[in-house]
């Protein structure tokens, strides 16, 4: 990989944190965490968050864009 390739990696994983973050703090992903499948369970003093259908999803997204990625570099 040349120094120009990498920039262009790093490049777009910054854009990539970029525009994650502005949908994080717009709201427009609270959705994530409370898909069916997320497990929660509240007690009096404990609270026990498994959030197995979104971290899924987060995969399946950023394998998709790593596929991207590598095919256009």
């Amino acid at each position: 990989m040349d120094s120009r390739s990498a920039g262009v990696v790093v490049i777009a994983v910054g854009a990539i944190i970029v525009v994650g973050g502005l949908l994080l703090l717009s709201g427009s992903l609270s959705w994530l965490g409370r898909l069916p499948g997320d497990i929660r369970i509240e007690g009096e003093n404990v609270k026990v968050y498994i959030p197995i259908v979104s971290m899924l999803l987060v995969s399946l997204l950023l394998s998709a864009i790593i596929w991207i990625i590598r095919r256009l570099v």
